[in-house]
């Protein structure tokens, strides 16, 4: 009877201890946002005070142009799909706090008549099973609530990543409709002219049919970079969480220039290992399964085993009292084929997580192959393309003022500078959005999308046949 008492007592500490935390859970998603987002602010929108600092915070954001942090920002703060992922760690507490619960007692309660004798059974029974297996759940609980916590952490980090990509994208599209005008104006003067110079004699309908195709050309480059700002305004507005009067936020005028060097990164395998996320999360994951494997094993001896006590009075005779262990007897199941699934689960989790330590030490070398590659290409249309090209236009400029050329000439000449300067807003594109995915790469899964490359718009081609 002590040791059955003494075996309640340390039930009864474990599940005194059993409690939900003051934040959830949510200081690591909160250190992550800190960590690996440029000191982004994090609020779980819990409570009416909650969602009005959010707005609040968001509303002082969006009165002014935004810059990449702030758009990262907003994301973070207003994406109601990210809030509704910080309730994973919400559920996954309460499995832990229930994990690390006894579970309730039974009792029972009968009367039995004989004739004259009446016979009173009261019996009170406890699960021996559940107590004996509570270290083990408790532990798996405690792992499933950390693998929450990484989860929510990164997802926390790949929004802001996303958020970040769609800053770049909507901003470079925005540069991209300027320069698309532009060269939609020099065509709708050259055509004009053309129209002119046939009249008077001097043009071939030929020569006027080709500067009106270089203008219809122009402006179907016009409408494409429209839909595509449009598009890309949308998508970083729906990961900001925007709408109604939100919706009509201002963004700079161009892109940050590019760094005057590239990031050197020696130790880049090493420094992914150590801090990615899915990496730490693959690893919980295997000992997870280690520790259900563990559970298993222990429960194939303990399965269905309970405590009873119990105390039966009687008008006939002495009041009995006593106590009583029950156990199911594996006659049929005798736990070998849960043992065996926990095994493979664990060794399909311990594989798992080889895999993924190996894939992010290719991702991680393939993100910093194209952020250099990158910035070599945006290097070059900085220093080589855009310098020429408009060296070649001021050259055109002097040879027509001293009337050597003709005004023809000099405008398919200033459509190749423009063509050129649009390149390299895209090449410049490029290198941010190569930036951003070296930085996932180095905490979490990045997305690795190719390279689209910088390339002139389709009037360009026939720019260059002038």
């Amino acid at each position: 009877m002590r040791t059955v008492l003494f075996l309640l007592g340390i039930g009864a500490a474990l599940a005194g201890c059993a409690g939900f935390s003051a934040d959830g859970g949510f200081a690591a998603a909160q250190q992550a946002a800190r960590q690996h987002l440029n000191d982004k602010e994090l609020i779980w929108d819990r409570s009416i005070a909650d969602r009005d600092r959010i707005d609040a915070r968001v509303a002082e954001l969006l009165s002014q142009p935004l810059d990449v942090d702030a758009a990262v920002q907003v994301a973070l703060l207003n994406h109601r799909g990210l809030q509704a992922d910080f309730h994973e760690l919400g559920i996954t507490e309460a499995e832990l706090v229930q994990a690390s619960r006894l579970p309730n007692p039974g009792f029972t309660f009968a009367r039995l008549e004989a004739g004259d004798e009446r016979e009173i059974d009261r019996s009170f029974h406890f699960s021996l099973a559940r107590l004996v297996a509570m270290p083990w759940l408790r532990e798996a609980a405690q792992r499933r609530f950390e693998l929450s916590q990484g989860a929510v952490a990164m997802r926390v980090i790949e929004h802001g990543a996303d958020a970040r990509r769609a800053w770049v994208q909507a901003v470079a599209a925005q540069e991209t409709v300027r320069y698309a005008r532009q060269v939609m104006r020099a065509a709708e003067a050259s055509a004009e002219l053309a129209r002119r110079m046939q009249q008077v004699g001097n043009f071939s309908a030929l020569q006027r049919a080709r500067e009106q195709a270089f203008y219809a050309d122009a402006a179907l480059d016009v409408a494409r970079a429209e839909q595509g700002a449009r598009a890309a305004r949308e998508r970083l507005a729906r990961l900001m969480g925007l709408w109604g009067a939100q919706v009509d936020y201002r963004l700079p005028e161009r892109l940050p220039d590019l760094p005057k060097d590239a990031r050197d990164l020696p130790d880049l395998e090493r420094s992914a290992i150590s801090q990615r996320l899915d990496v730490h999360g693959a690893r919980l994951a295997a000992q997870e399964a280690a520790a259900r494997l563990g559970l298993t094993g222990a429960a194939r001896f303990t399965d269905g085993l309970e405590l009873g006590l119990e105390r039966n009075s009687s008008n006939e005779r002495t009041t009995q009292t006593g106590w009583e262990i029950g156990l199911a007897l594996p006659l049929f199941d005798w736990g070998d084929a849960r043992a065996k699934r926990a095994e493979h689960a664990y060794q399909q989790a311990a594989k798992r997580a080889e895999q993924v330590a190996i894939d992010a030490r290719s991702q991680v070398r393939e993100a910093y192959g194209a952020y250099r590659t990158a910035f070599d290409i945006a290097r070059h249309h900085h220093d080589e393309i855009v310098p020429l090209r408009q060296k070649v236009l001021d050259e055109n400029v002097l040879r027509y003022n001293g009337m050597l050329i003709g005004v023809f000439e000099l405008l398919a000449d200033a459509r190749l500078q423009i063509a050129s300067v649009n390149a390299a807003i895209e090449a410049l594109r490029d290198f941010w959005l190569a930036d951003a995915d070296l930085e996932m790469a180095l905490i979490g899964k990045p997305s690795l999308a190719p390279m689209t490359g910088a390339s002139p718009p389709t009037t360009a081609g026939s720019a260059e046949a002038h």
